[in-house]
């Protein structure tokens, strides 16, 4: 979708007359919808440096200008873009992303991420060359018009307000892959980019790569299947076996009807460790591979993050970025704009998206919507915070309610904690989150421990860990997360003064925390764990779960007040006490069950509360198990 489109003297003629920025915003609101103020200043102050740039008998006055186009199956819009033919007679776009920024700071450690001020709150974002590269290669991957018309891109950045200075961030080596395939051009460069603009668009092409990219049929590319299938290829973490074959199988039937036009739903239950998202994965590259638009969806980043380094190999993370998406992307998507979205720990889905939960209606609807065929996988005992409303009932309202054919199946088979089934009942027994068969005990070959000092819990896991890197110490979130130990694992957030012990929660710079070698000296939280697997786990059960009184207790009050899992309690609880306890009792639960089903081999076991880890002692001893005590 381009919001403005002209030829380049209709563009000089509105800028004359100082009606740019209103006929933008009048197309905009027409198209999308409401627009905030800064964005129509940004245009405003951007395209009347564009018109110095233009201003010139080189560049013809019948080239193409389109503003603000948005990239199909993406959030994403390109600033600005110009159309011709190069020598060749070659159908030629010159991308350009534009930016108001001032100052910068370069990150050392990440991918092509600056650090931007705004109102003296410091952001991680891309660096402009990366933004406009990765616009580029998201056109030429899902538009097969390009693909097939051969269109050459050319995309670079343009800082009018930025001011460059010696050893300047902004041109820090860390960024050199991603300028040389986007050069980028600040505050006196307007004739610099304008001879890059001359170098490729040397005559109209009567906007014909206008409307190659405006009405291409939207598919992935041969290279991108291509790459994808190398990346699956031999790849053990990502090989299915039993119930996620069936499932696979028929996720491909359904997938196949959809494209007929009848709007398809599935829904798949399993617990922790039944290989969701393994079969995720497979179905994502499949999907993929037989040139249909699909992407890979969660709430936590953290699942997606560490998906995608096990997948991409020796290709750069933003060759892939486009096939795992957050949850929250969705609310402007047009209808059955994808194939297919795989929606992974589908009980995490929000009702409203946003920072502030304030756009969009409910996100179950909008991915039901937004896909020809839609996959959730749902295991509803793992909701684990206070906006979790992700349910199947809800997903067949939705699915009912936009007249989709729903198809329901289980996932049974325990690839986790050996195994068990068993287990994982005796642990929800355990924990009184439902009555099971599991009461008295079950038969399993599980590494389960209770320790009486963190310190040789952590010793332990430390020592598993170096067999091959699957070992973690895991935590309730009853610790908070210092503001000035974000980033500096010299500050210690769990602190248990009995025992001299002191670690950090896993650092804000990494949302690979689960594989990078280094992490095992922090702790992870919920947030970090969920949806992800180790061989071992060692679990720290903070204040929030105590047994008193012959039964385990809950208690809200002791979370950390840095944890956002029960944003909203304290309002609730004003409201409806009754109702808040509620929420937040089986929230906690819910925690305490997602973390101590991680490990495939074994969960070692500290509790705060010393009542609580004689519960546990009782209730292992019950089936004869010979119990590991720290």
């Amino acid at each position: 979708m381009i919001i403005y489109e002209s030829t380049k003297q209709q563009f000089m003629d509105d800028v004359t007359e100082d009606t740019i920025a209103v006929k933008i915003h009048n197309q905009y609101v027409q198209k999308i919808g409401r627009v905030a103020m800064g964005e129509i200043n940004a245009w405003n102050n951007s395209m009347n440096y564009l018109y110095k740039v233009l201003n010139t008998s080189d560049i013809p006055d019948d080239v193409g200008v389109a503003i603000e186009y948005r990239i199909p199956a993406t959030p994403r819009r390109v600033d600005f873009m110009i159309t011709g033919l190069n020598e060749q007679d070659q159908y030629s776009v010159v991308i350009i992303e534009l930016k108001q920024w001032t100052s910068i700071e370069a990150i050392e450690d990440a991918d092509g991420l600056v650090k931007t001020v705004f109102n003296r709150t410091k952001t991680s974002t891309q660096h402009p060359s990366k933004q406009a590269w990765s616009y580029a290669r998201l056109i030429h991957d899902y538009n097969e018009s390009v693909q097939n018309e051969a269109v050459q891109l050319y995309p670079c950045a343009y800082l009018h307000n930025y001011i460059r200075k010696d050893n300047d961030p902004l041109l820090h080596p860390v960024y050199d892959s991603y300028i040389e395939e986007a050069p980028i051009f600040s505050k006196g460069d307007a004739l610099k980019l304008r001879a890059f603009i001359t170098t490729y668009i040397k005559k109209t092409d009567r906007s014909k790569s206008l409307y190659l990219i405006e009405h291409g049929k939207i598919k992935p590319s041969k290279s991108l299947q291509d790459s994808l299938l190398s990346m699956l290829q031999g790849n053990q973490e990502f090989i299915m076996i039993d119930d996620q074959d069936v499932v696979y199988q028929e996720a491909l039937r359904l997938a196949k009807q959809a494209q007929s036009g009848k709007k398809q739903v599935l829904i798949v239950e399993g617990g922790p460790g039944t290989g969701k998202s393994v079969l995720g994965i497979n179905l994502l590259v499949e999907l993929t591979t037989r040139e249909l638009v699909c992407q890979y969806v969660t709430k936590n980043s953290a699942p997606r993050s560490v998906y995608m380094k096990k997948l991409q190999q020796n290709v750069k993370k933003s060759f892939i970025d486009n096939l795992f998406k957050g949850s929250g992307v969705y609310y402007d998507a047009l209808p059955d704009e994808f194939d297919c979205l795989i929606v992974d720990e589908a009980h995490r889905l929000n009702e409203k998206s946003g920072l502030f939960k304030h756009k969009g209606i409910n996100q179950t609807m909008e991915i039901i919507r937004a896909s020809r065929f839609s996959v959730f996988f749902i295991d509803e005992y793992q909701k684990i915070a206070m906006h979790d409303v992700g349910s199947k009932e809800q997903i067949r309202h939705y699915a009912e309610q936009m007249d989709a054919d729903i198809t329901e199946l289980t996932l049974a088979s325990q690839f986790r904690c050996n195994g068990s089934d068993g287990y994982l009942a005796w642990l929800d027994d355990v924990l009184e989150i439902r009555e099971t068969a599991n009461a008295d005990g079950f038969d399993f070959e599980y590494d389960i421990r209770l320790y009486d000092d963190p310190n040789e819990l952590r010793d332990e896991i430390f020592s598993k860990n170096q067999i091959n890197n699957k070992a973690r110490m895991l935590a309730g979130y009853c610790w908070d997360w210092k503001t000035d130990g974000k980033n500096n694992p010299g500050v210690h957030d769990i602190q248990l003064e009995q025992y001299q012990f002191f670690m950090s929660w896993n650092l804000n710079n990494t949302t690979t925390w689960a594989i990078d070698p280094e992490s095992i000296e922090q702790v992870g939280c919920i947030h970090t764990s969920q949806g992800l697997e180790f061989d071992y786990v060692g679990v720290i059960i903070g204040e929030d779960m105590r047994y008193e009184n012959n039964r385990i207790i809950t208690d809200p009050f002791k979370r950390a007040k840095t944890d956002k899992s029960l944003s909203g309690f304290k309002t609730l609880y004003k409201k409806d006490k009754d109702e808040a306890l509620r929420m937040s009792d089986q929230i906690i639960r819910n925690t305490y069950r997602t973390l101590m089903t991680r490990g495939t081999k074994g969960c070692y076991i500290y509790c705060v509360d010393p009542h609580l880890k004689a519960y546990l002692q009782r209730r292992l001893a019950m089936q004869g198990a010979v119990v590991g005590l720290g």
